[in-house]
């Protein structure tokens, strides 16, 4: 978050006026001599005020995938990265074991491709563990990680080769319109391949710089770079494998296996941003509809406040926030990064994690009922489902009283997303059955319901929410929350768009919308 020096604490100008509007919901828009100030909702804590402009951003979040999942055609999704997407090869020829991702090499000169669904990314600094589990036979065995992958007929490479006398060789290729150029001619990194023997490969993009370089398993990573290019041609892509057998090859059939894939670092070249001056506050009571010199003395005091607001706090879980710990809980983690939820066998990601769950203590609502860990022996998991991370905000952060699963009154923020589009606390600003409500009337820190998992029998049961942020540099409505594929606090389009407009699934199967 990124607050704009230029309007730095705007106090009110002049005398406030308050303005009655007629609902639903009934609202209160309170003004100064610049215009908008406040917005009140009858029946609601949050208020939206005019305050100092800031810019809300994210970047791409580092990952490791270890495959330590089994699926059988494909290679499933990895943990925080994407999607991986297979191409030049059926589903079948690509598994992953549990413990290494496998690619079946059936056909000579036929290049194999996996990479991670995320073809936004510009700088990058990734690595991967290969072997083959086969030496090469009558003609070159090659595994490359290739980076800005836009398909196999463009994409950089750093090409292991595996030569039939059991040298091993580095290059470094770009494929640009289905024409292979070589930016680092292959030079000798080893000898004496033998079948299952793990090399590592590392690539770096800095701006037009290009490089890699491969060692042996169980040797020191070199420090300095074996090949190094400038070159522009391919600005952005995606990170992934290419496995291929030259021609003549009569290793066939064999496996190329994957022990990890890692993304140290990445940036996407259009990360998601959002730009406004509303800040989003709230009240101790919900707002009865009546305007009084307290609620203005308030007004005037949060215009030039600049301590967290909703908005500030649900930043504070996205990709890089820094961890912030309390002595008051044992040096526990209160902020900073989180992830979605612990890693299933398939390799997606369990909810049940609530905002108890990532700081990792038990808790007894004051209705009495008590919460201890979802995750067996796990306490401290610093994960939020999506709504562990709504709860986190509202309930944890700003006072909105938190129960588990009793007692939903219109008050009470309940744990489950479908509890709290039907009897979560505030009010409902749009409520449809079956297709998108009208975004008319929506503020900044609104709390959006979806029916996002069409395979539920029950049409409109809620199953997934978030936090409006407001509209981006497009004019796309931006909404953040808690999401599997990316693991954690999210704004972006990986795994799907993060908008309520368009055509996108949480555009198509939005329901609710809640103001606290």
């Amino acid at each position: 978050m990124v607050l704009d020096d230029q309007n730095a604490y705007p106090r009110p100008v002049g005398a406030l006026s308050a303005e009655p509007v007629a609902g639903p919901p009934q609202m209160l828009q309170v003004s100064d001599g610049s215009g908008l100030l406040a917005t009140f909702t009858a029946g609601a804590k949050t208020v939206t005020v005019r305050g100092q402009r800031r810019t809300f951003t994210e970047r791409k979040r580092p990952f490791v995938d270890s495959f330590a999942r089994t699926v059988s055609s494909g290679w499933g999704q990895s943990p925080g990265g994407g999607t991986w997407l297979n191409l030049a090869g059926s589903d079948a020829l690509f598994s992953v074991d549990g413990s290494q991702g496998v690619i079946v090499n059936d056909t000579a000169n036929t290049g194999r491709y996996a990479s991670v669904n995320d073809g936004d990314i510009a700088d990058v600094s990734a690595s991967c563990k290969v072997t083959a589990s086969k030496t090469a036979t009558g003609a070159t065995t090659s595994i490359a990680m290739t980076f800005g992958y836009v398909d196999s007929s463009n994409h950089y490479r750093a090409r292991l080769l595996i030569n039939t006398t059991g040298t091993v060789q580095l290059a470094l290729e770009k494929t640009v319109g289905g024409t292979t150029t070589t930016l680092g001619s292959a030079a000798t990194v080893g000898s004496g391949f033998t079948a299952g023997q793990w090399w590592h490969i590392r690539v770096q993009r800095t701006g037009s710089t290009v490089r890699c370089r491969a060692w042996l398993d169980g040797t020191a990573e070199p420090s300095v770079w074996l090949h190094s290019a400038t070159d522009t041609a391919l600005p952005t892509g995606r990170v992934g494998l290419r496995s291929f057998a030259s021609t003549g090859s009569t290793a066939m059939p064999f496996n190329t296996l994957v022990d990890e894939v890692a993304v140290d670092s990445a940036v996407w070249a259009n990360p998601p941003t959002v730009t406004h001056d509303t800040w989003v506050r709230v009240l101790n009571a919900p707002f009865n509809g009546t305007w009084t010199t307290g609620l203005a003395n308030r007004v005037r005091a949060w215009s030039a406040d600049s301590t967290p607001d909703v908005l500030a706090y649900a930043m504070m879980y996205v990709t890089g926030a820094p961890a912030v710990t309390s002595p008051a809980l044992d040096g526990r983690k209160v902020f900073g990064e989180a992830q979605y939820g612990p890693l299933k066998p398939d390799g997606t990601r369990s909810e049940f994690s609530d905002w108890n769950d990532y700081i990792g203590v038990p808790w007894t609502y004051p209705n009495g009922e008590t919460r201890g860990f979802p995750h067996g022996e796990i306490t401290v998991s610093g994960c939020l489902d999506c709504s562990g991370f709504v709860r986190t905000v509202y309930g944890r952060h700003l006072g909105i009283p938190m129960v588990f699963d009793q007692n939903f009154d219109g008050i009470n923020l309940p744990r489950r997303t479908r509890d709290i589009g039907p009897s979560g606390p505030g009010v409902l600003i749009q409520d449809s059955t079956g297709v998108p409500p009208p975004l008319a009337g929506m503020h900044p820190g609104d709390v959006v319901l979806f029916d996002a998992d069409q395979s539920e029998p029950v049409e409109g049961q809620i199953d997934h929410n978030g936090i409006y942020l407001g509209q981006d540099p497009s004019g796309n409505h931006r909404f953040i929350s808690s999401r599997k594929v990316v693991s954690g606090p999210t704004f972006s389009d990986l795994g799907g768009p993060s908008t309520l407009n368009g055509t996108g699934t949480y555009a198509k199967r939005l329901r609710k919308i809640r103001r606290f």
